[in-house]
């Protein structure tokens, strides 16, 4: 009578089994995701790096959109509204020649947005080729390429640009062709040391074994697999050229009248402060440091997001 009742009983203990094993595999059988796309789910769980990425967006949208709605012009001068303190009218004052203040930051938005992003781009190129054949080649060529790298680095930055402006003379492409001379460098170190790493893995040497050509292992196999670094150099290397086209044209060496960019209305609005004029200094002040700001966190993030070492 009890081997009966134990009997009857086994079925029920293996459907119970069942239905542990169903909710653990549940539990640990996820869907497969990406490389990108799990780096993307990893940032959005970076609060601060979000709220950097958001505050870009729309940096971007207002320097697209702004100087477009405004009704006042960026050029014209309207001498009888000189320093008029902010109002319902201009949002951010006007400044000494009744220029408003709200339409002349967006329109520095623009170049200064301009100014980063191409600096960023011309590093991109000639930093992750130049970097990626030193280190894949190595021996003498890499270390004649590096030789050249260190001169470029040592070079004063202040003296490059000064010569640049006696050359070409004071104008955006100028201050581009200062801030892309030597910027590049730092990029290529970057994707040097990535190459170094990655050149002995066994995916290079299954692409030997196939007859691939150097340039295109470096292009297919070397690069795509550096792009997380690459990306992360990138959102540094933005805020970095704002920042130093902001202090050129500071000293006078950048934009010229009457087109404005951050640092254009920051040496403007600094003579102003002593006669009590502050917004013509802290608005585009707050936004270089917001902008600033805002790079270096989403960098931060993406570091975090794109290493697998650092991601908590």
């Amino acid at each position: 009578m009890q081997e009966k009742t134990t009997a009857q009983n086994v079925p029920e203990e293996w459907f119970r089994l069942l239905d542990r094993k169903k909710t653990v595999q549940q539990t640990l059988v996820r869907p497969s995701v990406s490389y990108w796309s799990d780096a993307w789910i990893q940032l959005k769980k970076n609060k601060l790096a979000m709220l950097g990425l958001g505050f870009l967006i729309l940096l971007g949208i207002a320097a697209l959109f702004g100087p477009i709605v405004s009704p006042y012009s960026v050029t014209a001068q309207h001498l009888t509204l000189q320093n008029l303190a902010p109002s319902a009218s201009h949002w951010f004052g006007t400044d000494e020649l009744g220029r408003d203040v709200f339409t002349r930051t967006w329109y520095g938005a623009r170049i200064s947005l301009f100014v980063g992003v191409v600096a960023a781009l011309v590093d991109l190129l000639i930093g992750v080729a130049y970097g990626g054949i030193s280190g894949y080649i190595g021996g003498k060529t890499d270390l004649v390429m590096m030789r050249i790298i260190e001169i470029l680095y040592g070079l004063p930055y202040l003296l490059v640009v000064i010569l640049l402006m006696v050359v070409m003379g004071p104008s955006l492409l100028t201050i581009i062709v200062a801030l892309t001379v030597t910027g590049w460098t730092g990029m290529a170190r970057i994707v040097r040391g990535q190459v170094l790493q990655l050149k002995n893995y066994e995916f290079v040497t299954a692409s030997k074994s196939f007859g691939s050509k150097p340039w295109r292992i470096v292009r297919k196999n070397l690069v795509p697999n550096t792009m997380g670094p690459i990306i992360v150099q990138m959102t540094l290397t933005v805020p970095s050229a704002i920042f130093s086209e902001a202090f050129l044209s500071f000293l006078g060496l950048g934009v010229q009248a009457p087109f404005a960019s951050w640092g254009v209305m920051a040496s403007d609005g600094l003579s102003a402060l002593l006669a009590g004029y502050w917004w013509r200094l802290f608005f585009p002040a707050l936004f270089i440091s917001l902008t600033m700001f805002a790079f270096n966190i989403l960098g931060d993030g993406l570091q975090d997001a794109l290493d697998p070492k650092l991601r908590r």
